[in-house]
């Protein structure tokens, strides 16, 4: 392993809930509310309950593995310690692909939106930038990179700032537009027009995963957090109460606030009508200065999500390289900062890579989505692990009833996984498909120097197992598939698929769990610290 600095523990419990709620609190609520609208209507209100819920049962399980291993890039590490390298490896390669991308997708969502003052940034008729317009969001992410190239404390503390603006805004859109509530728009086509197809669509497709999907950022960033077992737990837990309060509050004042008369023809509209929401709906309630402020937000706060994800990614990247399946390069860290800079280089390239391709913001949400979902699953996974092979790993926050949380919330997982559809379930579990293979037949060059390359296969299959399996039930399923199978049998079978994958993963794991030689001095610390769970 290659001479490096170790990282610094700068950040508090207030850094870190705000790292957590400013990731969660990005692009999302500028334009989900009326893509969930349009496939919802108002049942689109319990899609952002369950989409709560759901990544609340993930945060919990987060808990337990932060609070008791603290690791830079720990949502790539974990699955390494429990699985060995080869599930680091698939895990790695989806988180990179997700956040760097998500980093891309917030400075499209802050230039389309910044297209309303300034014409010249989007091509008419489409959302593609202009020239002009991509060299606005490479600005943008050049400012990223030299704030999370520097110093931890330079980033946490712009983006402190930046989180406050981000929570006032939305608050005073939602105190105006609440002024403005109509219930008619309530009843008017039924509560649920769509009924719970609509819901899971919305859930997946409509963005509100998507919005969601901020959690792992402060497990990211543990190494660099004071006192971790206790701020950690807080700071997730906070930031997932916090963000669905004022999502669901955000849902409900958008589709009440829309005058009644322009929903005659149903909620179908919706989307094309409002494509920004609630700059629209403030234009046409005639707010002008609302639409002003929603505009400016609408600039800084994807501007903040993407200043944090350029901070994530490098840890991604830093844990993929600890792992022994990238190269080792990236997992420098420098000695002054405490920066892992050469994957800060590489997090900053990605996302300019993928501002090129893809033009719009609703373009990768569903993939994305689907991309960070399964990402996350694999925590319960690798914690149920732990307790069969590392059962005296201290554990400072150690979460009651696993046995219940763990399942259930792999289970909600997959579901959201299924409700993304066949054409992002084919490429995205196919591609993982592929990298399996493509480690098999290069297992020369795997690292096998602590765990044989016979045990990472054999502590890999079940996740094979669990990609096939999808790719089933989603070519037959309802969503985009070929409607074979119809509810509630869809659901069913994915919730077996789902238990069957769960208990042979958490009981196949290594026969120990490895750490690696710098986590001695953490676990030690660890081992020091009270429970605070």
């Amino acid at each position: 392993m290659p001479a490096q600095g170790k990282f610094k523990r700068q950040l508090s419990l207030s850094d870190l809930t705000f790292i957590g709620f400013g990731a969660i609190f990005g692009s999302g609520w500028l334009f989900s509310a009326s893509h969930v609208g349009e496939l919802a209507g108002p049942s689109g209100i319990l899609s952002w309950v369950i989409g709560g819920f759901a990544i609340l049962l993930l945060g919990l399980v987060y808990c337990e593995l932060g609070a008791a291993i603290p690791r830079a890039g720990g949502v790539v590490r974990y699955p390494v310690y429990s699985h060995g390298p080869l599930i680091g490896y698939l895990i790695g390669f989806i988180t990179l692909i997700a956040y760097s991308s998500l980093i891309a997708i917030e400075v499209e969502a802050a230039r389309q939106y910044a297209a309303a003052w300034w014409p010249g940034l989007t091509q008419k008729g489409s959302s593609l930038p202009t020239l002009t317009g991509w060299l606005v969001q490479f600005a943008l992410l050049v400012v990223f990179f030299l704030l999370n190239y520097w110093s931890i404390k330079t980033f946490a503390k712009s983006n402190t700032i930046v989180t406050i603006f981000k929570f006032f805004v939305p608050a005073l859109t939602i105190i105006v537009l609440l002024t403005q509530l109509k219930s008619a728009n309530f009843s008017i086509h039924g509560f649920a027009p769509s009924g719970f197809f609509g819901i899971e669509s919305a859930i997946s497709t409509g963005g509100v995963i998507f919005a969601y999907l901020g959690l792992t950022p402060i497990v990211s960033v543990a190494s660099e957090a004071k006192n971790p077992q206790r701020t950690i737990p807080i700071a997730l837990i906070l930031s997932v109460v916090l963000s669905t309060i004022v999502y669901v509050l955000l849902q409900v004042a958008f589709l009440g606030s829309i005058p009644t008369d322009m929903l005659t023809g149903g909620w179908a509209g919706v989307g094309k009508e409002f494509s920004l929401p609630f700059k629209d709906i403030a234009a046409v309630l005639g707010i002008g200065w609302l639409a002003f402020i929603i505009v400016s937000d609408a600039i800084i706060s994807p501007s903040g999500t993407g200043n944090i994800y350029m901070s994530t990614t490098p840890r991604v990247v830093y844990g993929w390289a600890r792992s022994g399946t990238l190269f080792k390069i990236f997992a420098r860290v420098d000695e002054k900062s405490g920066i892992p800079r050469p994957a800060v280089w590489l997090s900053f390239i990605m996302s300019v890579f993928w501002t090129l391709p893809f033009p719009s913001w609703e373009a990768l949400i569903s993939v994305v989505s689907a991309a960070l979902v399964l990402s996350y699953a694999i925590a319960p996974i690798a914690a149920g692990a732990f307790r069969h092979n590392a059962p005296d790993l201290p554990r400072p926050f150690r979460l009651k009833g696993m046995a219940i949380f763990g399942p259930l919330s792999f289970i909600i997982a997959s579901f959201i996984v299924y409700w993304s559809g066949w054409n992002t379930i084919s490429w995205l579990l196919g591609s993982q498909l592929v990298m399996f293979v493509i480690y098999v037949l290069f297992k020369k060059w795997v690292p096998t120097d602590v765990v044989s390359f016979a045990q990472q296969v054999k502590s890999s299959w079940w996740l094979v197992f669990y990609y096939g399996a999808m790719i089933a039930i989603s070519y037959f399923g309802l969503f985009g598939g070929t409607k074979a199978l119809g509810h509630p049998w869809d659901l069913i079978i994915v919730t077996v698929v789902s238990l069957v994958t769960y208990y042979w993963g958490s009981r196949t794991g290594l026969p120990e769990a490895v750490f690696d030689d710098d986590d001695v001095e953490q676990l030690e610390h660890v081992q020091s610290t009270k429970n605070v769970g």
